[in-house]
């Protein structure tokens, strides 16, 4: 007999590919898979500030809030990319502010602590004068994401989120979430890529 065509053998489909907790570091992006229903981390693509055998700590993107820099920072609001606003960092210390800028790499400059690439955290308690020409922009994040250590281990093992890389523009980006989270998505490999067209109802694909 003719073998059947069109049929993939059992196992040859490749598996879903997330990334492991050695993938996360900072700079990483951490992108909550279809099985987070829960609405703070839903459709949530994170920025990873720091992370170590003590936990995690990263801001999610895209999340613009209706505080206005201006009103909270005046100092800083000429410096920050539009929409002047502070964006909604996590649900950790939420009147904690957070700033993060692109900076020019030949312009080192004070006040600036680097995460990875060209993306720093920025003092807010310096001088914004003593920044202008060394920042390509910045942005203020209220609030941050946070794991305790082994908690963002066991969510990565549950299958909870994938870790990616993150790209240049992914932090100063003006995508709101759910279309950063297709974007950042849409950019990989694999299985995975397929997630980024699949509709927020699992029955409706």
């Amino acid at each position: 007999m003719r073998p059947a065509t069109g049929r993939r053998r059992a196992g040859a489909v490749p598996a879903l590919s997330v990334g492991g907790l050695d993938d996360v570091a900072p700079g990483s992006l951490l992108v909550a898979m279809p099985v987070l229903t829960d609405p703070t981390f839903a459709a949530a693509v994170v920025f990873v500030l720091d992370h170590s055998d003590t936990g995690t700590v990263g801001v999610v993107l895209g999340r613009p809030s209706q505080v206005e820099i201006r009103d909270v920072l005046p100092g800083w609001s000429d410096l920050a990319v539009p929409p002047g606003v502070f964006h909604v960092g996590g649900p950790c210390e939420t009147d904690t502010a957070l700033c993060l800028a692109t900076a020019l790499p030949e312009l080192p400059a004070a006040g600036l602590r680097p995460v990875a690439g060209d993306v720093h955290l920025v003092d807010l308690d310096g001088d914004p004068e003593a920044l202008v020409g060394h920042l390509q922009g910045l942005r203020v994040f209220a609030g941050y994401a946070g794991w305790s250590a082994g908690q963002l281990a066991g969510e990565i093992a549950e299958g909870a989120w994938a870790c990616v890389p993150s790209r240049p523009g992914d932090v100063l980006g003006d995508l709101p979430g759910p279309e950063l989270w297709r974007l950042v998505m849409g950019r990989q490999t694999g299985r995975l890529a397929v997630l980024s067209s699949a509709t927020a109802d699992p029955t409706a694909n």
